[in-house]
């Protein structure tokens, strides 16, 4: 059996590597249309591969899956975290977990997980063709399917996986809506805010954690460590955030009024009290010389600014009035976004490949028989934290071993 790997990423070489293990006899090669592989995986995790996740803090997977949770979820029970920790552990590249649950090479270098990879897939006879553009499949009579590249060449094989990754511009997955897949309008799913607040964004560098953002009128919320960059938000909560709102954020061309609370979780009663007991024991104290919950000092005083009081009035002068506007900046603090800005470190699309149209226990295509689905090129995508590449591994491991069965 003659099987094609369309994408030299993740999902591509894990897939290969499963194919040839399920079945040694078949023939695998991969085809890459850059001139490496593997390139994403190299960046990812400022070039430190956050591989995996332990899963730690996840109760639902709807919380890291904002799209694909359900199918991951039947996914995970054959192939999961635990699963991809112990593979590489096995063939060599030691992980270590983080505190914030993010799992990485002992090497903390991603080289570990690609030269790991590669070796793996060479030590299995696996073939790797880069440059190699796939432009269009055909299903043929007898059921294979004629794979065609940009320079020319046709190629047939019995079965082929589609790991391209993730697809900004809709039109490259044109040949797969041809052979009848409904396809999902890719979008970015992961990217920081721009915030047009110079006085705001002068606080570059400082970061906030925890701090819960959401956007008004809207169920999505994000808790975690905000960075204030000099175009605006970045850091886990907006990434969260962004992912989760992907497709409301798109429809509004990006532009959207956000909340941000600096105390967390924290009630407004317990901010409220926690504020009135300092103002009480501090009174002739200067507002700036406290601030409350741990606050950069900073962020403080860009507060205090954006209530038009001076640093060095004393706590005892606040009335009534500006002490609950106080709280409310507090916890409730608004500003608006007016564009994204590219993470490119974890550049992610949503969309892709619709679920319908695909098998949810093989990620064979309903409409193409032969043809298999893993990685990013399906609508499956995640929050940061090593999320999007266990999904990588997950839809990898299982149509690998579906499609050399």
């Amino acid at each position: 059996m003659d099987i094609a790997i369309v994408g030299g990423g993740a999902a591509g070489f894990m897939a290969a590597i499963t194919a040839r293990r399920t079945n040694p006899s078949c023939k695998v090669t991969i085809f890459e249309r850059a001139q490496k592989v593997l390139a994403k995986v190299e960046v990812t995790g400022g070039g430190r591969c956050n591989l995996t996740n332990s899963f730690a803090a996840i109760s639902d997977l709807k919380q890291a899956y904002p799209r694909g949770y359900k199918l991951m979820k039947r996914l995970m029970m054959t192939f999961n975290h635990e699963d991809a920790y112990r593979w590489f552990e096995e063939h060599g590249v030691p992980l270590v977990t983080q505190d914030d649950d993010c799992v990485f090479p002992k090497a903390q270098d991603s080289h570990a997980v690609i030269d790991c990879l590669v070796q793996q897939a060479a030590d299995l006879g696996v073939m790797v063709c880069c440059k190699s553009r796939l432009m269009d499949i055909r299903s043929m009579q007898d059921g294979r399917l004629e794979l065609i590249f940009d320079n020319g060449t046709q190629r047939i094989f019995h079965r082929a996986i589609i790991t391209t990754g993730g697809s900004p511009k809709g039109n490259n997955l044109q040949y797969l809506a041809r052979l009848g897949h409904k396809i999902v309008p890719p979008i970015p799913s992961l990217f920081t805010f721009s915030i047009r607040d110079k006085a705001f964004c002068n606080l570059m560098g400082t970061v906030v954690d925890p701090v819960v953002m959401t956007i008004p009128g809207t169920k999505f919320r994000s808790k975690g460590a905000l960075l204030v960059t000099h175009w605006g938000m970045s850091g886990p909560a907006t990434l969260k955030l962004s992912s989760h709102a992907a497709r409301m954020l798109a429809e509004q061309d990006y532009k959207s009024p956000i909340a941000i609370s600096w105390t967390g979780e924290r009630s407004r009663q317990e901010v409220e009290e926690n504020i009135l007991a300092m103002q009480i024991a501090n009174p002739r104290k200067q507002l700036a010389t406290l601030h409350p919950f741990g606050l950069p000092s900073r962020l403080w005083v860009y507060i205090l600014s954006k209530l038009g009081l001076e640093a060095a009035k004393p706590w005892a002068e606040i009335g009534r009035k500006t002490f609950n506007r106080m709280i409310e900046t507090l916890v409730n603090d608004q500003y608006t976004i007016m564009g994204k800005s590219a993470f490119r470190e974890e550049f992610v699309t949503c969309g892709g490949v619709s679920l319908e149209s695909i098998n949810s226990k093989t990620l064979e295509s309903k409409v193409c028989p032969n043809l298999f689905f893993a990685g990013e090129v399906l609508d499956i995508d995640a929050i940061t934290g090593g999320f999007n590449l266990q999904a990588a591994w997950t839809t990898g491991f299982i149509a690998g071993s579906c499609v050399a069965e």
